[in-house]
């Protein structure tokens, strides 16, 4: 891990590097091309950009090439994680109309136990779709047990939680009467008893 960690700041202060020279590059022949004459006389630079001015040109032409590639780089990568972004909340929503008394008993845990985290079983049906549909999000932490199987720590996604309100979980508005409470109790998840939970409040 910490050979990748490494290699990956190497790779970006390799890059930070490429784009400083460029960028000189750019501007020394922008420079040199477009000074006054009599500057350049003054320099003595006169006679040098008369003679190499072509692989001046060729210099700001491979220059300014390069920025317009990072440019159009940029816009597409902004562009996909836009269309992922979007993609993602149609998800959500069209699974928020849809939820299953299971799905919907499993983020009431979430409310239910007042926890941004849950330990939940992996191989579980509801948590597999709620992952699937983006409304979970897989935090890592995973522990394996002969019994009740593998389970791995879990919290609601930040695009999900704008949509899931007391009514769509179906909790009652205010202090749930005991009747209420009795309900949801018999509602829950039949793993949540068997499970440590980490009983983390962070986002």
């Amino acid at each position: 891990m910490k050979e990748v960690m490494i290699k990956a700041i190497s790779l970006s202060n390799a890059k930070r590097t490429f784009m400083s020279v460029m960028l000189w590059l750019v501007i020394a022949c922008v420079a040199l091309l477009f000074a006054p004459q009599t500057l350049l006389e003054k320099l003595a630079l006169a006679e040098v950009v008369t003679q190499y001015s072509f692989i001046i040109g060729l210099g700001l032409i491979i220059g300014a090439a390069y920025f317009l590639s990072q440019l159009v780089s940029f816009i597409a990568d902004e562009s996909i994680q836009y269309l992922r972004q979007k993609r993602t909340v149609e998800t959500i929503e069209a699974k928020v109309k849809l939820l299953d008394p299971a799905e919907r008993a499993l983020l009431r845990e979430f409310f239910l136990q007042g926890a941004t985290i849950l330990a939940l079983p992996q191989n579980e049906l509801a948590v597999k779709s709620l992952l699937h549909t983006n409304i979970l999000e897989k935090l890592g932490n995973e522990r394996h047990y002969a019994i009740q199987g593998p389970t791995a720590e879990y919290k609601i996604s930040m695009p999900a939680r704008i949509y899931l309100n007391r009514d769509v979980l179906r909790l009652p508005a205010g202090e749930p009467t005991q009747e209420e409470l009795s309900h949801l109790l018999k509602a829950r998840p039949h793993f949540i008893n068997g499970l440590v939970q980490p009983r983390k409040h962070a986002a």
